[in-house]
């Protein structure tokens, strides 16, 4: 054992932890905003709730990547915290099938099936599967399996690399007199808490001690202490995750690290005090890399099994670690939380939420000031005003988060996603300005006592029909991205524009013979010129929506040539129909 072996272990410990962030951050990407959906949709049922832990945890390889979204999640006030608890013992489980993976490299035989399984022997042969769908597949998703392969070959290479690195220690004296004070269960497990919470990977954690038990100086009684203080230090991340967060976020923190704690100290117990009664033979026999795997599953069953019943005693243990202060402090959720940006597809299945409750919120905001021509309130007029703030709000709070995304490792589906939404939460903001000129518009006329002629409220009233049917269709395509309702937004536009047109001419037959005022012309040139621009973002919206689906954002050419076909000549005359005009001016 010399300087040289301490750098083989450095350097496997870090190709061991750059392969398991690689193949986590692929493994994360391929499973896109599914994470999120199952985490909202599954969180009703305690079995439930454990196996959606379990798979989560096993998808992204990471019990901490978990918990850190599972506080994302509570403090933006998308999850409940009582929701959290199962996920969370689902997780401890799923966590171990790394170390049942490492412990393939200890299995012994002589036959070529029996060294096949060893992943030292066939993560080459991974490693190059990986290699050659990176340099050859098209598909994103393609690209995503060979990054996890080649992530996990890198894993498994920096296993090998500290496992051969330590392979010296089991002829050194000192080693095994060193290995003696390990015998000391508080000791082997405040070593465990320490090292884990230093690389906050249990996993490597673990696979450094498998690779140590090779050298057959570790015995049950020292592993499990070790595994024990593992488990607790890998709550170190959930841990900072959580400061700075709500209470509720710091809440599911706290039940993280409780559960490891009050499960180690329980089961640390009763190992020794059975191991003291009964000198059970197992606990001095050497351990090795599966026998490592097998003490940290039993662990994390043996807690779940003990404490899960106990869901409601693990609530109000953190609801008084982490109390209500009576305070004045706000109790309002952040828009979009932080900690969300590190499961990318988590964060963007959150943002187009928002997004769809900015679009249906502009859109209510430019119906509510419509109503205000009919009966003009003040207390609604103000209504309008703050929802337009909101509006404003989201473009902004919206516009910065997704700027921040767009510079992470995306799918090429996430892209598209960002790419929409960056391109319609402007349009989104400029509807709410122009519900704010409505309500103008009709303070104006209600404060001035106008009325319209019979005839212009006709008209009125049926452009406001095809504004209603063009902005509940704009939205309804954007929400579901329907592709095929999008593109029955632009012939509608068009339609709308002839429409307001011919209110136009005939706004001016009636003012030349006498039958309106200047003022109300004024006050009609407003309206018009508003439901004109709110079909053009309704258009640009749609636009977006079908030219993100071919990467592509050249708007006026697709506009020119979408305007050349006969299906959008049929839709525009069917419009036309529809909303028919009065012939007349008056």
């Amino acid at each position: 054992m010399n300087i040289f072996s301490v750098f083989s272990l450095i350097g496997g410990l870090a190709f061991f932890l750059f392969g398991m962030h690689v193949m986590s951050g692929s493994l994360e990407k391929m499973a896109g905003g599914k994470l999120e959906l199952l985490l909202k949709r599954m969180t009703t049922s305690p079995f439930l709730s454990l196996l959606l832990g379990i798979v989560i945890t096993i998808a992204v390889q990471s019990s901490s990547a978990t918990t850190v979204m599972l506080v994302g999640l509570v403090n933006s006030g998308i999850m409940e915290f009582s929701q959290t608890i199962n996920v969370i013992f689902g997780a401890n489980i799923g966590t171990t099938l790394t170390a049942w993976i490492l412990s393939l490299s200890a299995i012994e035989g002589g036959s070529v099936f029996i060294q096949m399984l060893k992943p030292e022997n066939f993560s080459p042969i991974v490693a190059f599967i990986g290699i050659l769908m990176l340099m050859a597949a098209k598909g994103d998703r393609k690209k995503s399996i060979g990054t996890v392969l080649v992530g996990f070959s890198v894993l498994m290479y920096g296993m090998d690399l500290m496992k051969n690195a330590v392979s010296p220690l089991a002829e050194l004296p000192q080693f095994r007199a060193m290995m003696v004070r390990f015998n000391n269960p508080l000791l082997g497990m405040a070593v465990g808490i320490l090292f884990t919470g230093l690389i906050q990977s249990s996993a490597a954690s673990v696979g450094i001690l498998q690779a140590l038990s090779l050298t057959g100086s570790i015995t049950f009684a020292m592993a499990a202490p070790i595994v024990m203080g593992q488990n607790i230090g890998t709550c170190v991340t959930s841990l900072i995750s959580s400061i700075g967060a709500s209470k509720s976020a710091r809440r599911v923190a706290f039940v993280h690290i409780a559960i490891k704690i009050i499960g180690a100290v329980i089961l640390l117990i009763v190992m020794v005090a059975a191991n003291a009664l009964f000198r059970i033979p197992l606990a001095s026999q050497a351990v090795g890399p599966a026998g490592v795997a097998m003490i940290h599953t039993v662990f994390n069953i043996a807690i779940t099994v003990m404490l899960m019943p106990c869901g409601r005693l693990l609530e109000r243990l953190a609801l008084a670690a982490v109390p209500d202060k009576e305070s004045k402090e706000s109790h309002a959720a952040p828009f979009l939380d932080s900690r969300l940006i590190s499961t990318p597809s988590v964060a963007i299945a959150e943002c187009e939420h928002k997004t769809v409750e900015m679009a249906y919120m502009a859109k209510q905001t430019i119906f509510d000031a419509i109503a205000l021509f009919g009966s003009f309130s003040e207390s609604d007029a103000k209504q309008i005003k703050k929802d337009e703030d909101v509006i404003d709000l989201y473009e902004d709070r919206l516009g910065s988060y997704l700027v921040q995304l767009s510079g992470k490792d995306l799918s090429e589906g996430d892209t598209r996603k960002i790419t929409k939404m960056l391109h319609s939460i402007g349009d989104f903001e400029r509807l709410g300005d122009h519900a704010l000129n409505l309500m103008d518009a009709a303070q104006e006329i209600h404060d001035k006592q106008l009325h319209f002629s019979e005839t212009a409220m006709q008209e009125l009233d049926t452009l406001t029909l095809a504004l209603s049917e063009i902005l509940t269709v704009t939205m309804s395509a954007f929400s579901s991205n329907d592709l095929r309702l999008a593109a029955g937004v632009e012939p509608l536009e068009q339609a709308m524009d002839d429409l307001i047109e011919t209110v136009k001419v005939h706004h001016v037959e009636r003012l030349q013979a006498g039958k309106c005022t200047i003022e109300l012309g004024f006050v009609l040139s407003d309206l018009l010129t508003n439901y004109e621009r709110i079909s053009d973002h309704c258009s640009n919206i749609a636009v977006c929506i079908i030219e993100t689906q071919h990467d592509s954002f050249g708007t006026h050419e697709y506009l020119h040539t979408v305007k050349k076909g006969a299906e959008f000549e049929a839709q525009y005359r069917r419009y036309l129909e529809k909303y028919r005009l009065p012939e007349r001016a008056f």
